[in-house]
């Protein structure tokens, strides 16, 4: 387990650093896909509600550091994310292309309607989503398109991502 959880933060970290230095530098690009995003909702589907909320928080608190958001923020919001998906801990075929792309949908829009949310309650210090712009739309759709393809390179990783419950019990 704590090996799973430590090739998790690997990735993140790797994710966050690729997202930060190379994605944001990117002049032509309207919006940056959420790779950390994706990768919590992997990793909640694999493992389990503890699991991606542990890897939600941990993700969260990377973007906080990254990021000029109020701290916690990004920790809240994907912490609530992780804890949801891993309701559906091994019930999806994440093989396909079809599932992890609504997958990767819903979860941008559900992080952007929870930013909106806690947007309400500090309207001066939180950047939240305009629903009906460019920059939104384009993210939706970089995050449809990327979540089959990092489903796929972190499904390399299975062995050391997916906790053994045999061995757990």
């Amino acid at each position: 387990m704590i090996r799973s959880f430590l090739t998790s933060i690997a990735i993140l970290i790797c994710f966050a650093m690729f997202e930060s230095a190379i994605l944001s530098n990117i002049q032509i690009l309207p919006a940056v896909p959420d790779f950390l995003l994706i990768c919590v909702l992997c990793f909640s589907f694999y493992n389990g509600r503890l699991f991606g909320t542990a890897n939600g928080f941990i993700s969260g608190i990377i973007l906080d550091f990254i990021t000029a958001a109020p701290l916690g923020m990004h920790s809240l919001v994907r912490t609530i994310i992780g804890y949801f998906s891993g309701f559906f801990n091994k019930t999806l075929n994440l093989n396909g292309i079809f599932i992890p792309a609504m997958l990767g949908f819903v979860a941008t829009i559900v992080k952007a309607f929870l930013i909106f949310v806690i947007a309400i309650f500090f309207p001066v210090s939180i950047n939240h989503y305009k629903f009906f712009s460019f920059t939104f739309l384009f993210e939706i759709i970089e995050n449809t398109i990327f979540t089959p393809i990092v489903f796929k390179f972190l499904g390399l990783f299975q062995k050391t991502l997916v906790i053994d419950t045999e061995k757990v019990s």
